[in-house]
């Protein structure tokens, strides 16, 4: 994965410039809580062999619950922390984000 020390787990083509572009077509103007998220999903893909939308939500949800877990990444990612989130991370979103219950809106 990439050498960037900020973004350690972030695919080598992946750049900031790219995830503000991503979010700012998605209406979004990126934060460092959205920072935050994004370092979650690059980490857990890094960190997963076999991805399953439902195995993130819940690890997303695990890892922000004192923040008020998935209505606060909602706040943050309103079309799906799933869906949205691996978008702006520079993931592929995977098959059945298009679950509302796998953290997309669409």
């Amino acid at each position: 994965m990439s050498n960037n020390n900020e973004f350690p787990f972030a695919p080598d083509d992946w750049t900031m410039d790219d995830a503000k572009q991503v979010a700012s077509a998605e209406g979004l103007e990126l934060t460092d809580d959205h920072l935050e998220v994004i370092q979650g999903i690059q980490e857990y893909f890094d960190k997963t062999d076999v991805f399953k939308p439902r195995q993130l939500l819940d690890a997303l949800d695990e890892r922000f619950h004192s923040k008020g877990g998935l209505k606060y990444l909602y706040t943050l990612l309103p079309k799906g922390p799933v869906a949205q989130g691996c978008r702006i991370s520079g993931m592929n979103p995977p098959a059945g984000t298009v679950d509302q219950s796998f953290g997309s809106v669409q």
